[in-house]
């Protein structure tokens, strides 16, 4: 900040590729345009999520601008989920290419999903250059540096190629605290809400758990870096003005720690926001309050997504999770006793699982009785994680035995990859099957099943219900449906990737 001293009449273009359905807000690119805007730039957003026909709309959107830049965000590689195993990355690899072939512009890649693989992802799409963790300081800086015609290498978290070899600065998180994020109105946060039936929010980055197969500390960082509470108010209050009135957190874990989850609150209450929006958050189980519970209902939060990954003691050491089975148990009984709408979230088949593993976590779960379970089986493998650094001294990354997607010719694990322990046998989605039982509260995508696909990307279902006015969280509006009598027995939803 501070280093323009020549303003542009080339607009910087924002692109944002994901056309996953139902749409999801594209955070980051709104705190971005916020941030060139501040500092002097015109904006412009491409937004490929609504778009009929995307090819014709860059061709268009190009041959009316010659932008300075255009920065490309990639959120998801893929769909992190392995029954269906859907690769993102390759649609965006294709609007690329064109953008490419009818620009001239400086194009930079970013994002969560392209902070996770970064230079495996910039040689698959063709691109030259990208920034690692976040955008706010280097974006605005990397803009004014091309304005005035000056060297730009030494930017924060920027990679680029130089000959045949990659070159990678060291990324500088921004004091998030000084920062204001508020104003949300680069993207149309409406339509999203109207489409999407929920506007996600951040009120912090980056997270410090151990979790061995978490790629959100390599994306984000591993220090929480909170923003100031009054600003997420008033973001929140912002987003009310323009009739949106449901929204979800965008945090790795909303109570990490509690001590700023309570003042967000304190401060949603403080503006009066809190009769009037209903919010979403993922939490970990652990610390989880009376009081933190009350602030959130008080200020609009009526469900919560908790990370629970498993339900036996061995796998939650084997996941790097610090709860228990009890906690489990007692963050069900308070949460639900404090009337929120409650999904745990289940990561089954990482090392060690076994049919014994696999029935303590669902007969804990029964136990538990939140309204919904979510269930992954298989666990997504990401470079750099605790996980697969493990996997790879043990030598099993070159195994086939409890490998699935794509092993071979896959540098840095940028198709998806999982990881479904060879101890289930040959047939463990029947075994997991078997250990439900029917009940319908577990959300279980089984690929040898028609119609067993439990996750949000192109729910046809959800988005009949979007459509005819059922808004929040995903899994609620599931929820909401079987409460009314109709059966869920459709593709479903799973946490999924991180949103941003």
């Amino acid at each position: 900040m501070g280093e323009i001293e020549l303003r542009s009449e080339r607009p910087v273009l924002l692109l944002n590729p994901n056309r996953m359905q139902p749409p999801v807000t594209p955070v980051a690119l709104d705190y971005l345009g916020q941030c060139l805007e501040r500092d002097g730039f015109a904006v412009e957003v491409l937004d490929l999520a609504f778009s009929q026909e995307p090819e014709a709309d860059i061709r268009n959107a190009l041959a009316r601008m010659d932008p300075l830049l255009i920065g490309v965000t990639v959120r998801n590689l893929d769909d992190s989920y392995l029954a269906s195993q859907d690769f993102c990355l390759e649609r965006t690899r294709d609007l690329v290419s064109l953008v490419r072939s009818l620009s001239g512009a400086q194009l930079i890649l970013g994002g969560v999903g392209f902070s996770i693989s970064p230079e495996a992802a910039l040689d698959y799409c063709g691109a030259e250059m990208g920034v690692r963790g976040e955008g706010e300081e280097t974006l605005p800086a990397l803009a004014g540096r091309i304005a005035r015609g000056r060297p730009f290498d030494d930017l924060p978290g920027l990679i680029w190629k130089q000959g045949s070899s990659w070159w990678r600065n060291p990324v500088r998180y921004a004091r998030l605290e000084e920062l204001d994020l508020s104003r949300r109105e680069a993207v149309d946060n409406r339509r999203y809400f109207q489409e999407g039936g929920m506007v996600g929010f951040e009120s912090k980055r980056g997270c410090p758990g151990g979790c061995t197969y978490c790629a959100d500390p390599v994306a984000k960082g591993a220090e929480v870096r909170p923003r100031n509470p009054a600003q997420v108010a008033r973001e929140l209050e912002n987003l009310y003005r323009q009739g949106i009135d449901h929204f979800h957190t965008c945090d790795s874990e909303f109570n990490l720690p509690e001590s700023h989850a309570l003042e967000v609150c304190q401060e949603i209450v403080k503006r009066g926001l809190g009769e009037k929006i209903r919010w979403y958050a993922y939490l970990s189980p652990l610390p989880f309050s009376r009081e933190l519970a009350r602030w959130m209902r008080r200020a609009g939060c009526v469900g919560i997504d908790f990370g629970v990954d498993h339900g036996s003691p061995e796998m939650l050491q084997a996941l790097g999770r610090p709860h228990t089975p009890q906690d489990i148990l007692e963050v069900a009984r308070l949460a639900k006793g404090e009337g929120f709408s409650l999904l745990f979230d289940l990561l089954l088949g990482g090392p060690g699982e076994t049919r014994a593993t696999l029935e303590e976590a669902i007969d804990l779960m029964k136990q538990a009785s939140p309204d919904l379970v979510g269930i992954s089986l298989g666990v997504r493998l990401y470079p750099e994680t605790s996980l697969f650094r493990l996997l790879e001294r043990r030598g099993e990354t070159a195994s086939r035995d409890d490998l699935q997607g794509a092993v071979e010719g896959n540098p840095g694990l940028l198709r998806p990859v999982f990881y479904l322990s060879s101890a289930l046998g040959s047939d463990p989605e029947s075994c997991l099957e078997d250990l439900i039982g029917g009940d319908e509260r577990f959300l279980f995508g089984n690929p040898k099943r028609e119609g067993q696909n439990y996750n949000y990307n192109d729910h046809s279902l959800l988005r009949e219900a979007i459509a005819k006015g059922y808004r929040g969280a995903f899994w609620d509006i599931l929820r909401r449906i079987r409460r009314e009598g109709r059966s869920v027995r459709d593709p479903g939803v799973s946490r999924g990737p991180v949103a941003e």
